[in-house]
Formats: structure tokens, C-alpha cells, sequence
């Protein structure tokens, strides 16, 4: 048995003597030695069962990975809530790709794609809809409640988890955070403590009008880097109270921010969770401030670089939607995008278009707006349930002139950021 520090219960101590079973022994290992890392006292209960990992894609190499699974599998381990997990990486039907590319795309890059999600189905996927970067968006099911404790990884759900919602998770990687749902528990640390939840960091918004979100998470990431920071003056734009606009807002904000840094917490003052409740005393003694103004911001904007091979280039695909887009975003950009064609009258957009939203998010949207469904395909904008990130990951694309307004997609491919008012113009006139 190995060495440990932690203090652990005796049904605890039985898992990790291999009294249930090797595979579970070794998941025990496992997670008590990713919490002795990080000198975490004990486990605690998971209080969220359901899962979210991350590791969405079946690349062939990850070998480790299928074996994993398959052991799984074979012992009949699921995880205790069921999962969801982050987007599919391939949608041919919304997401136009030539011969060549799809067989990078099917032979090279996710040639296991359909084995694994076999495997995956076996271990406790949620359902085959469950594929989405967001899967705490009220239509998609997995959204937990605050104080609520979890297993999950990806960054983008984990700080929505933590600062909208006002659950506790720390940013845990694939595998971890299949673990930590199978078992039911995760090591206390980071941020599932009371002291580590409070801000280093004073964010003092003093823009003209309400910052682009992706940008001002950009800003924020990129000078806090893992820290907590706590925001003063966005309650102006967004109000007190949260809404399906704010959660639309606080989403892209908290993803750019967990992207461009590794911020897994924020607080808005008067608006999430743990500031109304706790206003200031959330700031820790000797935080440091930093203002953000509109000079700021476009000093931040300006210095994301452009890696097309051509740098004055026609777009030729745009993605609109990482993370996936909600409900309130998806009519939102309906509205833009149809009033704005019929402003220059335009009947098709200028490049390929691509919306990317949860396939539940999507179904909700086809049901209840059909008519608005239909309209974005009438004028050639498709919308896909497809993680641009692993689309952009086949190096056939990489000499495509490809926009986006997803700072995280800019960050790990080579996409162009263009604020919305920019994509707007750019697709419609």
C-alpha cells in the first residue's frame, strides 16, 4: 500500500487496501496522492453527483486513456451520478470539411472516437446528448447548487461552477474528475476551503459602457493569472440579480479569464453568490487592485496577435460559441445577424458560419423558435454542437482564415478575435 499523509475513514483505508477490488485500489492511489500534492487533510464527499470530465475526444494515442476505461468497463465501474461530458469533436454536417481533412480528422486525430463513446456509455455518460462544454445551462441538467461539492473538470465549467453558481471544485484534469465521481470523493483543498475562496485581487471596472466580456475576462486572466479576484463596478451594466442574460455574460467573461489565466473563482460585487452574501470581507487583507478602463481594454485587445498565414485575408469560416453558446445567445444572435443581412440587404452571410451551442440547448431552440431555426440556415449560418478547439486542432485548417469571438479559441488555435459589433459587419456586409 502506498505511503500516505492525509487522514482517512476505515471504509476509506479499505478501498486503498484493495478490499473492493484492485481497480478501485488503484483509483484510490490515485486521488489520495493528487491531495498529498497539494497537502489536503483529508477526502470529502462529493454532494453533486453527477460528473463533467473532459476528455471528450478519442485520439488514438491516449492509450492510457481506452485502457483505463476498459478496465472499467470490464469491472463494471461507473461513476456514481453519471457524467456529461465536453463537446464532440467532429460534426460533418454543420461543419464543412473536404476529403483531406477528414481523413486527418478520422484516421489520425479521433480515430476512436465511436469506441470511446461506447466506453464512455458504459462507465456512466449521462446520455449521448450530454457532449457540451456547459452542461450546468439549465436545459442541459448538470447544475449544481451552491455550496454544493464536485468532480469535474474543464475550466470553463468549473469557474462558472464556482462564481455563478457558488459550488466548490477545483480545477481537476481528465481522469481525476471521472475518479473523484466514481469513488464519490475528492481531496479538501484549493478551492473547497473557506480562506482559499477569498480575493487577492480588486477588479475596479471603470469603463463608458459594458466591456466586452470575453475581453474583459482576458484582461483579468491574463493579470491574475490562477488568483481570486473580485469585481467592483460590472453590477453597474449587469445589475444585482442573475438573469439569463448575466449567466450568458458571466460565462464567456469567466471562460476568457480561466483561458488566458487559470482563474477557477471570481466574485462580482453585488451579483454572485458569495459577494452578496459577504460583500467585502471576501477581500483578503493586502489585495492588490487593478483598474480597468476603456484605454485598458483596448490596449489588451490590441495585443492579441493575428497567425493567419495571410494577414489581410477574407474570413472563410467563422466559430461563434466557445463555450457553447446559450439559449438567450443563440436568439440574440438570430436577431443581429437577420435585422443586420436585411439592413444591407443581404440574403446570405459572407463565409461559412458556424453557431456552436449543447445539443439539448439546440433541441430546446429548434422546438421552441423553429422559426428562428430555420432562418440560420436559410441565410447559411449552420449551428453544431462541435468543440472548435478540436477541429481547429487538424493542421489541414491551420491555413484558414478562421474568426472567432471566443478568447479561448484564439488562445489555443490559430483563430482571429474579432469583437461581435466586428463579426457582425464582417458576415453580413
Amino acid at each position: 500500500m502506498i505511503d500516505y499523509k492525509m487522514t482517512l475513514t476505515d471504509d476509506q483505508k479499505e478501498i486503498l487496501e484493495g478490499k473492493k477490488g484492485e481497480t478501485l485500489k488503484k483509483i484510490m492511489e490515485t486521488v489520495v496522492l493528487f491531495g498529498d500534492i497539494f497537502d489536503a487533510k483529508r477526502l470529502v464527499s462529493v454532494t453533486h453527483l453527477e460528473g463533467h470530465l473532459v476528455t471528450s475526444f478519442g485520439i488514438p494515442l491516449l492509450h492510457p486513456l481506452f485502457d483505463t476505461m476498459k478496465e472499467l468497463n470490464d469491472q463494471n465501474i461507473t461513476a456514481k451520478g453519471g457524467f456529461t461530458m465536453d463537446p464532440r469533436p467532429l460534426d460533418y454536417q454543420n461543419v464543412k470539411c473536404n476529403f483531406l481533412e477528414k481523413i486527418v480528422f478520422n484516421k489520425i486525430l479521433y480515430g476512436k472516437q465511436k469506441e470511446y463513446e461506447e466506453q464512455l456509455l458504459k462507465a456512466g455518460l449521462t446520455d449521448k446528448d450530454s457532449f457540451s462544454c456547459t452542461c450546468y445551462l439549465k436545459e442541459c441538467g448538470n447544475r449544481p447548487k451552491k455550496g454544493d461539492i464536485l468532480s469535474w473538470a474543464e475550466s470553463s465549467a468549473v469557474v462558472f461552477a464556482n462564481s455563478v453558481l457558488g459550488a466548490r471544485c477545483n480545477r481537476n484534469s481528465g481522469m481525476l474528475d471521472l475518479f473523484g465521481s466514481i469513488l464519490g470523493l475528492v481531496p479538501e483543498f484549493g478551492l473547497l476551503l473557506d480562506e482559499n475562496r477569498k480575493a487577492t485581487w480588486v477588479i475596479e471596472v471603470k469603463t463608458s459602457k459594458i466591456p466586452e466580456a470575453q475581453i474583459l475576462g482576458s484582461a483579468i486572466g491574463l493579470k491574475v493569472m490562477e488568483d481570486v479576484p473580485y469585481i467592483k463596478g460590472l453590477d453597474k451594466f449587469l445589475g444585482t440579480e442573475i438573469n439569463d442574460e448575466t449567466e450568458s455574460y458571466l460565462k464567456d467573461m469567466g471562460a476568457a479569464s480561466a483561458s488566458n489565466g487559470a482563474v477557477g473563482l471570481f466574485h462580482v460585487e453585488n451579483l454572485t453568490p458569495e459577494a452578496k452574501d459577504q460583500g467585502e470581507k471576501l477581500i483578503k487583507e493586502g489585495a492588490k487592485t487593478y483598474v480597468i478602463d476603456d484605454a485598458e481594454l483596448e490596449r489588451v485587445y490590441k495585443s492579441y496577435p493575428n497567425m493567419w498565414k495571410h494577414k489581410d485575408a477574407d474570413p472563410e469560416l467563422c466559430f461563434i460559441g466557445c463555450p457553447h453558446l446559450s439559449l438567450y445567445q443563440l436568439r440574440k444572435w438570430h436577431d443581429d445577424i437577420i435585422s443586420s443581412l436585411k439592413a444591407n440587404n443581404k440574403k446570405k452571410v459572407n463565409c461559412q458560419v458556424v453557431l456552436t451551442s449543447a445539443p439539448k440547448v439546440v433541441n430546446e431552440f429548434k422546438k421552441v423558435n423553429k422559426d428562428m431555426y430555420d432562418d440560420f440556415y436559410r441565410v447559411g449560418v449552420t449551428i453544431s454542437s462541435i468543440c472548435p478547439l478540436m477541429y481547429t486542432n487538424n493542421p489541414l485548417v491551420h491555413g484558414k482564415a478562421i474568426m472567432t469571438n471566443s478568447n479561448k479559441l484564439r488562445t489555443y488555435s490559430m483563430a482571429r478575435y474579432f469583437k461581435d459589433e466586428d463579426i457582425l459587419k464582417l458576415i453580413t456586409k
